[in-house]
């Protein structure tokens, strides 16, 4: 390993204060914290009107240069004794050093100017998005009056890898979300001898909320993103110039099948979520209050009505719709580069899960009749 000597900064003060710097001022003598410091002290001691000498010096890398450079305030110092070496690294770290800007005065108009910004940004997402819905309309209408040249076998395909591919990980999601509940709710219906009430209280919240929201916001999370990274890499790929060039329709080709598989699989995915809960609060039950399953499964739709379940499938449609929309809606906008694709994956999931909360609160108000 290269040995290094300390830089050091000793002053001189005849005939003028001089600095006179000593040692190696490279990146790995300033390792240490307690070396840092001290060259912070002794530079601080060292004046605007010192005189400065690098003749002591035996290495000078960027990370000395800069150290120094910033020290004399990013300008030159009236006298400066250096070879030309060192003249080049500083004169270099000089070029590249930006001038630090002061921030700018706040300001209301500023900050007027700025929500308008983020109004129109968000005013053109919804606008786009609109013109998703309607060219959806458009192209199905499309498929029904001539369902030979439709893309089905896109759709099955995307049934398959949104549909029976997520079945694994909500099954367990919601298996675990049931035992918990299940277990929660117990420790507070024992206090009161009111065990059965598990039955209601589980077959509500999880038929009618928990089931198709939580599958909504995995397939979102799953299906959402693949959907914007998908389209987006044919961005990136200029695969969608060409197809634009050859005539092919977006919303036909690209919108359309994945809004039609996620709207048959997302109900078909929220009720294995739920049953898969319920599976999970049923043996929480019947192991922490001895509420057999035989028993749950008996008084399960005498405490759920049909019509929850309805209202369960019905939203879900609407989840799955949304999602795809809001996955094609991100793809289609993202620009030909890498950091564009990142940035709109994580912005479709994020907007996806939030329209997901927002839909579920919505069909909560609009129906808050149905099924009690």
């Amino acid at each position: 390993m290269p040995v290094f000597t300390p830089p050091s900064v000793q002053q001189d003060e005849a005939p003028a204060p001089r600095a006179l710097l000593q040692g190696d001022w490279v990146a790995a003598a300033f390792a240490s914290r307690s070396d840092w410091r001290r060259m912070a002290r002794q530079l601080a001691a060292c004046g605007p009107g010192h005189a400065w000498s690098l003749q002591g010096v035996q290495r000078l890398d960027h990370v000395g240069a800069q150290l120094l450079w910033n020290h004399w305030g990013r300008a030159w110092p009236a006298q400066l004794e250096l070879s030309d070496a060192q003249r080049d690294m500083l004169e270099r770290v000089a070029r590249y050093s930006m001038p630090c800007e002061p921030p700018a005065p706040w300001r209301l108009g500023d900050q007027v100017d700025r929500l308008g910004v983020l109004v129109l940004h968000a005013m053109g997402h919804l606008g786009h998005l609109v013109e998703l819905v309607g060219q959806l309309l458009l192209d199905v209408l499309r498929l029904l009056r001539n369902p030979a040249r439709g893309p089905w076998r896109d759709i099955s395909g995307h049934l398959y890898r949104m549909g029976a591919t997520a079945l694994p990980i909500t099954a367990l999601v919601g298996f675990l979300i049931g035992v918990v509940l299940a277990y929660l709710m117990s420790l507070q219906l024992r206090q009161f001898g009111a065990e059965a009430y598990i039955v209601n209280i589980l077959g509500i919240s999880l038929i009618r909320e928990l089931g198709p929201m939580l599958a909504a916001i995995l397939v979102a999370g799953r299906s959402g993103s693949a959907i914007t990274a998908q389209i987006g890499v044919m961005r990136v790929n200029e695969e969608l110039d060409a197809m634009r060039v050859m005539g092919i329709p977006h919303g036909f080709r690209l919108v359309m099948p994945r809004a039609l598989a996620l709207a048959v699989a997302m109900p078909l995915v929220a009720l294995w979520t739920t049953l898969a809960a319920l599976a999970g609060g049923m043996l929480a039950a019947d192991l922490t209050m001895g509420i057999s399953s035989a028993y749950f499964a008996q008084a399960l739709p005498a405490a759920v009505k049909a019509s929850n379940l309805w209202l369960a499938m019905a939203k879900s449609v609407v989840f799955g719709v949304f999602i795809a929309l809001i996955g094609c809606h991100w793809g289609l906008r993202v620009k030909p580069n890498t950091q564009s694709l990142g940035e709109g994956t994580t912005a479709s999931v994020v907007s996806a899960i939030t329209m997901v909360i927002i839909v579920d609160a919505l069909f909560a108000v609009a129906f808050k009749n149905v099924g009690f």
